[in-house]
């Protein structure tokens, strides 16, 4: 099963100024988080972590309560402090502008066997997830998923997976999700935004996981963006018939699209747009 994406870039057409320093941010090879993405892991009131390993930074933003129990970390714990404070209104600053970004699609069903091209795509209400997902390319592509548009829902993931294919990079996903998110023995890819708490369970977890209420890891494996990929700088390989990639080589659009020489098609050896600017 496939949903094709709509051929509208709402990062970038958004009415929110936000839209556009998000896909800015992902070109410039920065992150829309601030100094939030340099934490695998923050909560708000506390972050407890059991027999778990976390490569990253976490942090607790408005106390001191990090519980630790035979977890391994590889980072620096934050508790109470300024730094924690200040990725904590970072976060809380993206998580109340992503929720203005308009959706490219609304999505139903576990998402078994679903792929998806970049896009944002909105589940109205809670989504319960299982089976496998697949995020396919290019390695500059971003995908945002939204969860609760209506105004609630949770996200529940159970031995679901996220996998990657044509480049894609686990860095460049985010979810977004109006309430707690849910993951047990799941194979976890982006970073989770999420409204109130994050649970992990089992599994693993190759993203950030940044939540308004409390943080909790049991027997689970984590790796945070600033410990895995970063999003990546966006560079244009023209002239070798790989397709389009959604980049502007040399500005050559000129605030037109159009215009853009980024190709349209072709083989290697034949790119699809051999013509020059405007074919």
């Amino acid at each position: 099963m496939k949903y094709s994406q709509k051929h509208v870039p709402s990062l970038l057409l958004a009415v929110a100024a936000f839209a556009i320093s998000y896909t800015s941010a992902a070109q410039a090879g920065s992150s829309f988080l601030k100094s939030a993405e340099k934490f695998a892991v923050l909560g708000g009131p506390a972050v407890t972590c059991t027999n778990s390993s976390v490569n990253g930074d976490i942090g607790v933003a408005l106390s001191s309560a990090f519980t630790n129990t035979g977890c391994t970390i590889t980072g620096t714990v934050h508790a109470g402090d300024a730094v924690a404070a200040r990725a904590y209104r970072d976060f809380l600053s993206a998580y109340a502008a992503l929720a203005t970004t308009p959706c490219d699609q609304t999505l139903t069903g576990t998402l078994a066997g679903v792929t998806l091209t970049p896009g944002v795509y909105c589940f109205g209400a809670a989504a319960t997830l299982t089976g496998t997902l697949t995020l396919q390319g290019p390695v500059n592509g971003l995908w945002l998923f939204k969860v609760g548009t209506g105004g609630t829902g949770a996200l529940t993931a159970t031995n679901f997976s996220v996998v990657t294919a044509g480049g894609a990079q686990a860095c460049n996903v985010n979810w977004w999700v109006a309430e707690a998110a849910t993951l047990t023995t799941s194979n976890f890819q982006g970073t989770i935004l999420a409204g109130a708490a994050i649970t992990v369970t089992g599994g693993t977890y190759n993203g950030d996981a940044l939540a308004k209420a409390a943080v909790t890891l049991t027997g689970a494996s984590t790796a945070g963006c600033t410990a895995t990929a970063t999003i990546g700088r966006q560079r244009c390989n023209q002239g070798v018939g790989n397709g389009p990639e959604g980049c502007d080589p040399g500005n050559s659009n000129q605030g037109n699209p159009s215009r853009s020489n980024d190709e349209r098609g072709g083989t290697p050896g034949n790119p699809g747009r051999s013509g020059g600017n405007g074919k």
